[in-house]
C-alpha cells in the first residue's frame, strides 16, 4: 500500500449519531473561523478547470500521514496523540466488538470445517460439529423463522444437534480462527461469526478487532510510533461505535463507513506490535470513548470537526517529503460539473465565496457557486469535492 486509506465517515455523519446521544453542550465544539472570500474563475476555453489541493480527506483529527512525519521527528505515540486529539485522556477498554462483514450478502453463515468448530444459539447450549463424512461447509440460515444449521457434502442436509433447530440468533466458534466463505471466496476471522437478522457479524476482542483494522488503515511498514497511535485511534472509534449502537446487532462495519477491517488475512506482525504495545488502550472525553477520526492527509491544517479535542490547528508534521498528497494537482472538465448538476446548462464560471479561515488561500472550501447558461448552483466544498472526486475541499483554481 503506498498510502494510508482515508477516512470517508463525514463529521455531520457522526455529530448526527452523537446528538442522540449527548447534551448540546457538548457538541457545540471550538468557534468556527469562517471567512468570507470573492473569488471568480471563468472556465477556460479548453473547458478544462485546474486545480491545486492540500490534504486527502475530511481533515479532522489526526492526520495519518501527520503521525507518520511526527514519528519521524521522534514523537511518541502518546505525544502524537495529545497533538491530534488535545484535551483527551487515556483509559483501558474491555469486551468484545460485533463487525458486520459487508461482503456477506447472501443472509446466511457459511464457514469451512475445522477442528474445534462448535455452534450454538447465542447463550445455549453448545455443540461440537462432526468433520469427517465429506463434509465441505457448515451453513446456519433462517428458515419459517427458525435458525436452522445445515452440512454440505455434495448435497445440502440440515443437521439438529441436541434433535431440534437452534433459536435465534446462532453463531460458529471454537477454532482460533475461521473460515467463511463468501461469494468468489474465503475470509478468515477470530472470535464468533454469528446470523443476525440476515447478516453475518463477526464478534472480536477489541484487541483482536484492532489488529484487523491497522493494517489496512495504515502501511504497516510506518514508524512504530505512528502505528501505535493510529491503534489507538482505531480501538477508540471501535469503542465509540459500540457505544453509539448498544442495541443494534452489529456496531461498526467493517469498510471506509466506519473502519475499514480486514480480519485475520489483515494481521502483520509490525502493526501487531503496535497493537500489543497499547493493549486496550482508549481515548475519552469527559468519560466516554471520544469520536477519533481520522484522514489521510490534514494538508497543513486540520479541519475542526464539531468537537472540543477535534480543532482546527496548523500541522506541522505533515508536510514531510514522504507525503504526496500534502499538496497536489488535477483537472476538472466543464462536462463532468455539467453531469453533476445538469440543471447548469453550460458551466461559464466558478466562485468561491467562503473558506474556512485557516492556512494557503484561506484553507478548506466551504460555500460557492456554479454560475450556469441555465441556472447558477449553489454547494458547499465537500460536495464538490466528492462529486469531482478530489482529494479534499481544500483547493484552488488556476
Amino acid at each position: 500500500m503506498a498510502g494510508p486509506r482515508r477516512r470517508l465517515l463525514t463529521a455531520t455523519a457522526g455529530v448526527a449519531v452523537l446528538a442522540t446521544l449527548l447534551p448540546m453542550a457538548f457538541l457545540s465544539g471550538p468557534a468556527v473561523a469562517s471567512r468570507t472570500v470573492t473569488e471568480s474563475y471563468a472556465v477556460p476555453a479548453d473547458g478544462v478547470l485546474r486545480l491545486t489541493g492540500h490534504g486527502y480527506g475530511h481533515g479532522h483529527g489526526m492526520s495519518q500521514y501527520g503521525a507518520q512525519g511526527a514519528a519521524l521527528q521522534g514523537l511518541s505515540a502518546a505525544q502524537i496523540l495529545a497533538f491530534y486529539y488535545p484535551g483527551t485522556s487515556s483509559a483501558l477498554t474491555r469486551g468484545r466488538i460485533g463487525v458486520l462483514i459487508g461482503a456477506d450478502t447472501d443472509h446466511d453463515v457459511r464457514v469451512a470445517p475445522a477442528s474445534g468448530l462448535r455452534v450454538r444459539a447465542v447463550g445455549g447450549t453448545s455443540y461440537l460439529l462432526p468433520t469427517g463424512g465429506g463434509i465441505r461447509t457448515w451453513r446456519l440460515r433462517v428458515v419459517g423463522g427458525r435458525t436452522t444449521l445445515d452440512y454440505d457434502d455434495g448435497t445440502w442436509h440440515t443437521y439438529r444437534p441436541g434433535g431440534t433447530d437452534l433459536t435465534g440468533d446462532a453463531e460458529f466458534y471454537g477454532p482460533t480462527v475461521l473460515t467463511l466463505r463468501v461469494a468468489g471466496g474465503t475470509r478468515t476471522y477470530r472470535g464468533t461469526l454469528r446470523l443476525s437478522g440476515g447478516s453475518t457479524v463477526n464478534w472480536v476482542s477489541m484487541n483482536d478487532y484492532v489488529r484487523g483494522v491497522v493494517p489496512r488503515e495504515m502501511p504497516a511498514s510506518w514508524q512504530p510510533a505512528a502505528l501505535q497511535a493510529q491503534a489507538v485511534a482505531a480501538r477508540t472509534y471501535g469503542a465509540w461505535d459500540r457505544a453509539a449502537h448498544p442495541t443494534r446487532s452489529w456496531q461498526t462495519c467493517d469498510s471506509t463507513s466506519c473502519q475499514v477491517y480486514g480480519g485475520y488475512a489483515a494481521e502483520d506482525p509490525r502493526s501487531d506490535a503496535a497493537v500489543a504495545a497499547t493493549s486496550r488502550q482508549v481515548l475519552l472525553w469527559q468519560g466516554a470513548p471520544a469520536f477519533t477520526q481520522f484522514a489521510s492527509s490534514s494538508g497543513g491544517w486540520t479541519a475542526d470537526g464539531g468537537m472540543p479535542y477535534l480543532v482546527a490547528e496548523a500541522d506541522p508534521y505533515d508536510g514531510f517529503a514522504g507525503n504526496p498528497v500534502h499538496t497536489w494537482t488535477t483537472s476538472v472538465t466543464r462536462a463532468a460539473v455539467q453531469r453533476a448538476w445538469p440543471s447548469l446548462g453550460t458551466l461559464r464560471r466558478v466562485r468561491i465565496t467562503q473558506r474556512d479561515g485557516h492556512g494557503q488561500w484561506f484553507g478548506r472550501v466551504e460555500r460557492m457557486t456554479l454560475v450556469g447558461s441555465r441556472s447558477n448552483v449553489t454547494t458547499d466544498g465537500s460536495t464538490f469535492r466528492s462529486r469531482m472526486g478530489l482529494r479534499s475541499s481544500w483547493f484552488h483554481f488556476g
